[in-house]
């Protein structure tokens, strides 16, 4: 047997001893939501048909074409564990003006910090039956053997911009989940990445999960400079414009992500990032095939969208974003990949950089005709997109 299955049969039987032990201390099942995306229904549709055409049309034709993707999961939790949400929007804009604001900022202080360690000992509630609501629809569904909740809803009606969605669960509170809905007709899309494109730990790669999830004080991490303004620039030059954050960092540090976002003025859009249990085909999950299929789901979830795919040359952005281009040139508006310096490169793990700022295995870039924009910030990037 290989060594994958027999590391999944031991974590689904730890959880099954668990569970019942935690119910009984009372623990229950919580819902933490994640930023969803979807597609609005096309308004012309058979409207400006003829009636003998708009009669022959097959019902096929007539199917909703509007989806949403929700996410989300389902954990154990004790009954005073704070909630997963932002405690704040920002930084204080000036020092407590009495004691009872000390106290208020103390106490948000340490219900963040306690969120980081936290999240290493979450218990997933397996296979939980879960209703998701949106719009006028609803989908049962169950979380599979890691808590995740990953459903589409199709047929919802709604218009573009944002909206909620419901879920509900026995034995947990009900919980929102926000969701994406993006205008129909072609339009501008933005995929990202997040460690060292618009976040530094300066820390080494292989320690940034501990990192992300036991340094849960976003002001320790530093945003890379002009990559807000870059990412906020192009929404408003193209309103509407989805933003995707594609990551091989772990769910459970969304939390950390969401507030280190909030705080630098990042826009805000669904995270798409992974479980690094085991898999059926590995011990680990790799998170190049993680990107490459983010990507491809993108492209087929919102069919009339065109990507900016930003990336680092610290890792495997490049080739990732260079087969995209090259299998889906016209799918992909251009890339713009940032450049780390030495000493990022190191602790990202990669090479030092190539003399012409991006790794010889991006020859794929140059085969697709796709725009590639590089540079050391947010600020470099933005003048090298601009003529795009």
């Amino acid at each position: 047997m290989p060594l994958s299955d027999i590391v999944r049969a031991v974590e689904d039987q730890f959880h099954r001893d668990t569970i019942p032990v935690l119910r009984r201390r009372g623990w229950r099942p919580r819902a933490i939501p994640y930023t969803g995306y979807g597609a609005a229904e096309p308004t012309a549709h058979t409207e400006n048909l003829p009636d003998a055409e708009r009669s022959a049309v097959s019902p096929e034709t007539h199917a909703p074409r509007d989806m949403a993707r929700i996410l989300a999961r389902m954990v154990m939790r004790p009954p005073n564990a704070p909630s997963e949400g932002p405690l704040f929007q920002r930084l204080p804009e000036e020092l407590p003006a009495t004691p009872q604001d000390a106290r208020r900022q103390a106490a948000e202080s340490l219900l963040e910090a306690q969120r980081g360690w936290r999240m290493f000992i979450d218990v997933p509630m397996p296979h939980l039956p879960v209703t998701v609501r949106l719009g006028a629809v609803s989908v049962r569904t169950r979380a599979d053997r890691e808590g995740y909740v990953d459903v589409v809803v199709r047929g919802h009606g709604l218009p573009p911009g944002w909206h909620e969605a419901t879920l509900e669960a026995a034995g947990a509170k009900t919980v929102t989940s926000r969701v994406f809905v993006v205008a129909p007709g072609p339009r501008l899309g933005i995929v990202c990445d997040i460690d060292d494109t618009v976040m530094v730990s300066h820390v080494p790669r292989m320690f940034v999960a501990a990192w992300n999830q036991l340094v849960k004080h976003t002001s320790s991490r530093e945003p890379v400079p002009g990559m807000a303004r870059l990412l906020s620039g192009v929404r408003q030059d193209h309103p509407g414009a989805p933003v995707i954050y594609l990551s091989t960092g772990a769910w459970n540090v969304v939390p950390t992500y969401r507030s280190f976002f909030e705080r630098n003025g990042f826009p805000e859009g669904p995270m798409l990032m992974t479980d690094w249990g085991p898999t059926n085909t590995g011990l680990f999950r790799s998170g190049i095939e993680h990107k490459r299929t983010g990507l491809r789901r993108l492209m087929i979830d919102l069919p009339e969208v065109k990507w900016l795919l930003i990336g680092d040359d610290g890792q495997h952005d490049p080739l990732i974003y260079g087969e995209a281009a090259r299998e889906h040139s016209d799918r992909v508006a251009a890339v713009a990949i940032r450049r780390l310096t030495p000493t990022e490169q190191v602790l990202a793990g990669a090479q030092l950089a190539h003399p012409t700022g991006l790794a010889p295995e991006t020859r794929a870039l140059a085969e697709s005709g796709v725009p590639v924009a590089t540079g050391m910030d947010g600020f470099e990037l933005a003048r090298a997109l601009h003529p795009v």
